[in-house]
């Protein structure tokens, strides 16, 4: 037998290979401790339907897997075409939004490069912009979470920014911009826009119906949230044809599995199934938000998605958090270290039955520090 070497060489010559604003930057990562009611990461509160699960297995099952899948999948390009109303030409899927994040940045952002987006907001741009080089530059939010629009044009004047990012609503703030202000952007910056929609399938409006006069839009939409695909990884990216064809370059070829292909197909085939879904996670965020109004000690923001902040102010947020977890078997998102989240925690809009749990806990929580 081989012994397995137990000593290991110092990595400092390997790691001076490395770009200094790559280890400059934390990697993006997430500890999930097991927990009764999960709640931390804006999924869809319950699996797809089992009916459905069986057609997109018997669909991938006839697919020959020694094969790739298709390169470029027209059957469901045109699907999502209707879905979406947007010529098939200017849709690019990929292994979740984020591949679809990141080809965009690696088409457009060159070193020294400027990427303007609200702060916080889903650290994934951040980290991005470090890789290729570029300055990214972060702007608040107003008071409540609500975007500052004309701080963040004055912004990407100044500093002549070659990306703007809107996520909308905004991950972790569930703050929303309008049609009208995305199309003022467009007006008054002439660089990329990048809407990212991932949940605005609870609310919002869709930037969508610009892209017939705005070539400089990119819109992203996942099926991760509403549609309930996480475990699947699938997100669509649309665009102008031609600036479609060039953010293509980017992706990596066969980057969707037949598996999720298939499963892209079977979801869209049952649209109204999804749609019932995202009105019952809507009405359920806005009771939620309402009761959580109603205890002392804490603040709950409005949200246009599926998920609400809170600041803690008669407990620390670490405190509520712990206590969550190792006291109630409830697992939510501490955001407290994130720009301008002092004491603040993020709780995805999760089942009834976790809603009530989580209710429950902080009304004992917060009653035991009154």
């Amino acid at each position: 037998m081989t012994a397995v070497p137990t000593a290991r060489p110092d990595p400092v010559e390997a790691l001076r290979l490395i770009k200094a604003s790559v280890r400059s930057q934390g990697a993006y990562t997430l500890a999930a401790p097991v927990a009764r009611h999960k709640i931390n990461q804006n999924e869809a509160p319950s699996d797809l339907d089992a009916d459905l699960k069986t057609a997109i297995l018997e669909r991938a099952r006839a697919k020959p897997w020694h094969r790739y899948p298709e390169f470029t999948p027209r059957s469901l390009l045109d699907r999502l075409a209707t879905h979406y109303d947007w010529d098939a030409e200017g849709l690019l899927v990929g292994n979740g939004s984020n591949e679809l994040i990141q080809a965009t940045l690696a088409v457009t952002l060159d070193r020294d490069d400027v990427i303007v987006a609200p702060a916080p907001t889903f650290s994934l741009y951040r980290l991005l912009a470090a890789v290729h080089g570029a300055h990214y530059v972060g702007v608040p939010f107003a008071r409540d979470f609500r975007y500052d629009m004309p701080r963040l044009l004055r912004t990407v004047e100044r500093d002549a920014a070659k990306v703007l990012v809107l996520n909308t609503p905004n991950n972790p703030t569930g703050s929303a911009v309008t049609r009208r202000e995305v199309e003022a952007a467009l007006d008054a910056f002439d660089g990329l826009v990048v809407c990212d929609e991932a949940y605005v399938e609870f609310g919002g409006e869709t930037a969508i119906p610009l892209l017939a006069q705005h070539p400089r839009l990119v819109v992203l939409r996942t099926f991760s949230k509403a549609v309930g695909l996480a475990g699947l990884r699938f997100g669509v990216a649309l665009a102008h044809p031609e600036l479609a064809r060039e953010i293509a370059k980017a992706k990596l070829p066969y980057n969707v599995n037949l598996v999720t292909l298939e499963a892209a197909e079977v979801v869209l085939d049952h649209a109204d199934r999804i749609t019932a879904r995202v009105a019952e996670v809507r009405a359920r965020r806005d009771r939620t938000i309402a009761a959580l109004r109603t205890i002392p000690g804490l603040v709950a923001f409005d949200s246009a998605a599926n998920f609400c902040i809170i600041r803690c102010e008669a407990v620390p947020a670490r405190v509520v958090f712990r206590r969550l977890l190792d006291d109630f078997g409830i697992l939510i998102r501490d955001v407290s270290a994130g720009v301008d989240l002092e004491q603040c925690l993020r709780i995805s809009i999760g089942t009834e039955d976790d809603v009530t749990a989580v209710l429950a806990a902080l009304r004992t929580i917060f009653g035991e520090a009154a």
